[in-house]
């Protein structure tokens, strides 16, 4: 489907603007906390923050989010005032900032807070009653960045809207980024977390509040924000409840936590989901064997040349190029993996390389399907433009989740959400 010529002009200049990856994470990172900062709060969804502790003493941030009320339902009158209107982070925007900020950066005005309130926009001291919501289950999120941005801040927005929208209770994962913690250091704290969650160990400290967490590369590696003792767990969820989820390098993780699960025997994730995911390991387009990173490589904001950098600065030996924890495709075994749902991008460099990963699980597990999301751009979870490709993403989440009608439906285009010709997705295994 061809992508809306403004839009995919506005793209192709950005994508030649900003400088790659390797030289800009730095600056991506200041970029990615000033967004953050200007998100307003969702006042539906409780934000309490955790922190799970790791064997090398190292706490790994995490942020819950709780639905309040029904997806759909209206706010109590108490809290109507605090809902705000503001959208979701635009990512295409975050990713020209460093190419700018050295500039802009003493004219951007920092919103700070000046209420009493949690990070769910919920005064501390109401007593405001909220319909009763008993969350359906349990999402444990990994955020994408390319193993080097990214962070429960940013995500905080997709993450509560997630919660409500899904009416589940979603937990984020701040895991150690890279260079400054190389592979296999990202996984192995995305697979604790997710070990003490299924063992019912994840501990809680300072639930209630809010606490502003910055990237982990300057964060107390030995205590938690704000200090506290860890005086709770989070209870183990029921197994087939709880769904592990990542975009982008968070699905490389949520893949790589499956097949560690698998090995390891410590516990066995019963539900992933993969939003164009990172799951190869070659984005040179002289040698990849996927023709998406000829074709998207150069000028759809993620290109081929940044996937490149995000790998070497994510690799700790040219080893880890065949190692399945960190290139999922390369591993000889995908049996045994969880019920498994891959969403890739039309206009993505990873878009056949996540869809050869969902045919090959196909060849060895019941329950794997794959959906293609047309005018879809690498990182949309996060962009404002594309309102419509998230609500498409949702319905086929819910699809898979909850068994909800999954009708054809027209494409939506990526700027106004307006028919643009053909159907929103495509079924690229034909399972449905």
């Amino acid at each position: 489907m061809p992508i809306n010529e403004a839009l995919f002009a506005a793209m192709k200049a950005a994508s030649y603007i900003k400088p790659n990856a390797g030289k800009s994470y730095k600056l991506q990172r200041v970029a990615e906390e000033l967004i953050a900062k200007q998100a307003p709060a969702n006042p539906k969804c409780r934000v309490e923050d955790a922190f799970a502790p790791m064997a090398d003493g190292y706490a790994v941030p995490l942020r819950v989010f709780t639905p309040l009320v029904a997806y759909g339902a209206p706010l109590p009158e108490a809290l109507e005032e605090s809902s705000a209107s503001g959208t979701p982070v635009a990512s295409a925007i975050s990713a020209i900032l460093p190419a700018v900020l050295p500039k802009v950066l003493p004219k951007i005005p920092i919103k700070e807070s000046t209420s009493s309130s949690n990070a769910d926009g919920v005064s501390v001291n109401a007593n405001t009653e909220l319909p009763s919501v008993t969350p359906r289950g349990t999402i444990l999120f990994f955020h994408g960045g390319g193993w080097t941005t990214g962070g429960i801040n940013l995500y905080t927005q997709a993450c509560a809207h997630m919660a409500v929208r899904l009416q589940r209770r979603v937990i984020s994962v701040e895991y150690r980024l890279a260079p400054e913690y190389r592979f296999p250091t990202a996984v192995e704290d995305c697979y604790e977390v997710t070990r003490q969650l299924f063992a019912g160990e994840l501990p809680i400290s300072g639930v209630g509040g809010s606490v502003d967490v910055d990237h982990p590369q300057s964060a107390a590696p030995t205590a938690p924000a704000g200090g506290g003792d860890i005086s709770a767990t989070i209870p183990a969820p029921d197994p087939d409840s709880i769904v592990l989820f990542g975009d982008s390098a968070g699905g490389n993780l949520a893949a790589a936590v499956s097949l560690m699960a698998r090995d390891r025997g410590e516990f066995m994730p019963r539900t992933q989901m993969l939003l164009y995911p990172v799951v190869g390991n070659d984005y040179n387009p002289e040698t990849s064997p996927f023709e998406s990173v000829r074709t998207n490589g150069t000028d759809y904001i993620l290109t081929a040349q940044d996937m490149a950098d995000y790998i070497d600065m994510y690799r700790s030996s040219v080893a880890d190029l065949t190692n399945p924890y960190f290139a999922p495709l390369t591993a000889h075994d995908l049996s045994n993996q969880p019920r498994t749902l891959v969403l890739s991008a039309e206009y993505c460099p990873l878009r056949d390389e996540d869809e050869a990963y969902a045919r090959r699980l196909q060849l060895v597990n019941d329950n794997v399907s794959c959906y293609r999301i047309h005018d879809g751009i690498h990182g949309y979870l996060l962009n404002t433009s594309a309102v419509g490709l998230v609500a498409t993403t949702y319905r086929i989440i819910e699809h898979f989740l909850d068994g909800t009608p999954l009708e054809p439906a027209p494409g939506t285009g990526t700027t106004a959400n307006a028919p643009e010709g053909g159907y929103a997705w495509q079924d690229v295994l034909g399972t449905d």
